[in-house]
């Protein structure tokens, strides 16, 4: 069973820089793709960022494309998001999920605990 610890998490102003990391233990990380989801209070768990295995294909949620970057270390079984140019409106809990190259929360089963991500203005 894989298991994920992301960190990286804090506070910063708007206009700045995060870069969060999910390990993850496990065979199951072996050929699977990683993604990021966010969720904000009140609002449902939705999907940041994707790589496939060894990274040929991308996907990028259409809110942050162009300022965060989805990058993997598979020797290091780590998945990272950098996250440029933040705006208040990217506060949420970031989650990574280890699964299937997919943009639906559903199709995941393996989950970190998350960390939190506050963008004051």
């Amino acid at each position: 069973q894989v298991q994920l610890v992301e960190s990286g998490g804090g506070l910063v102003q708007s206009g700045g820089s995060l870069r969060l990391s999910c390990a993850a233990s496990g065979r199951a990380f072996i050929r699977s793709a990683m993604a990021w989801f966010r969720q904000a209070p009140g609002k449902e768990r939705e999907f940041v960022a994707a790589s496939s295995w060894e990274g040929g294909i991308i996907q990028y949620a259409d809110s942050v494309k162009g300022r965060f970057t989805i990058s993997r270390d598979n020797a290091k079984n780590t998945v990272y998001l950098q996250m440029n140019s933040l705006r208040p409106e990217d506060t949420a809990v970031y989650y990574c999920a280890a699964g299937p190259l997919s943009s639906q929360p559903n199709d995941f089963s393996a989950w970190g605990q998350g960390t939190q991500v506050t963008v004051s203005s």
